[in-house]
């Protein structure tokens, strides 16, 4: 069993969300210099987000792999690739163009029609017909003068829901009050990929340097490693307010390290008890 831990190692790759605004080329850059496994790459406006042929200079380039697309099904990316259906399933396709093995989506908002209405069985038929995982990430609830506004379809957790893969946000967790470390354990083997922050219950989407929020994250990290977790990881940590590119790194780094620190370090607790 030792020898097992010791050899475990979950891939920590860098969202290209990290350096937003900045291009995808500069995630790959940064990733290169500090030490990533892989990237995974947020669709937006940038063209080379959204060309396969693009995205495979950068990995010929870098030498780093993607390892996950994130589908452009966020408010600010609402004009990239047309309708609902169209992002997700071209998701797919530059997925599997460029060789990584996870789509990730947001759940539907509630104005988004038959596409909100149908989400859970369309998702499910693309996984069966293109084997590609498509894990749909967490929420948080909209709250307006006190009171949650429902904006999601059919909710914004999926722990809940019937997806077949989950993508869990820390940041996201933060600001709907979950305790991260019991919700990756009740996901079981539906946690398909992690995206790697922290958080506060402010009503911000801070997606901060672990250990500046509110959420288990070391403990959720110790817990996946215990047991041997066989998904991917991405560092999804907010680098805007950064001073300049070095500060960036920094940021970058001190997360990265901390994912390898609790991924790998040695833990006398049973995780089924923590």
């Amino acid at each position: 069993m030792e020898d097992q831990k010791s050899s475990y190692k979950v891939p920590v790759t860098l969202s290209s969300a990290s350096v937003y605004p900045l291009s995808v080329h500069d995630a790959f850059a940064m990733a290169k210099d500090v030490g990533y496994d892989g990237i995974e790459v947020l669709v937006t406006g940038n063209a080379a987000s959204q060309s396969a042929g693009a995205l495979k200079e950068l990995m010929d380039k870098y030498q780093l792999p993607i390892m996950a697309i994130h589908a452009p099904t966020l408010l600010l990316t609402q004009q990239v690739w047309g309708s609902a259906w169209a992002k997700v399933e071209r998701s797919v396709i530059l997925a599997q163009a460029v060789g990584a093995s996870v789509v990730v989506a947001h759940p539907p908002f509630r104005w988004q029609g038959s596409y909100a209405e149908d989400f859970g069985e369309g998702v499910q038929r693309l996984i069966d017909t293109t084997g590609m995982k498509i894990a749909v990430e967490n929420m948080y609830p909209w709250r307006a003068r006190g009171r949650e506004a429902k904006m999601y379809l059919p909710h914004w957790n999926p722990v809940s829901q019937n997806y077949q893969h989950v993508t869990w946000d820390f940041s996201h967790a933060a600001i709907a009050n979950m305790d991260s470390r019991q919700a990756v354990e009740d996901l079981g083997d539906r946690l398909a990929h992690v995206h790697l922050c922290d958080g506060l219950d402010n009503g911000k989407d801070e997606h901060l340097v672990p250990g500046l929020g509110t959420q288990r994250v070391a403990e959720s990290l110790q817990y996946l490693r215990d047991v041997q977790w066989e998904g991917t990881m991405a560092v999804e940590v907010s680098t805007r307010k950064a001073k300049n590119a070095g500060q960036k790194e920094e940021w970058l780094g001190k997360t990265l390290e901390f994912a390898r620190e609790h991924l790998s370090a040695s833990s006398d607790r049973d995780p089924m008890k923590q």
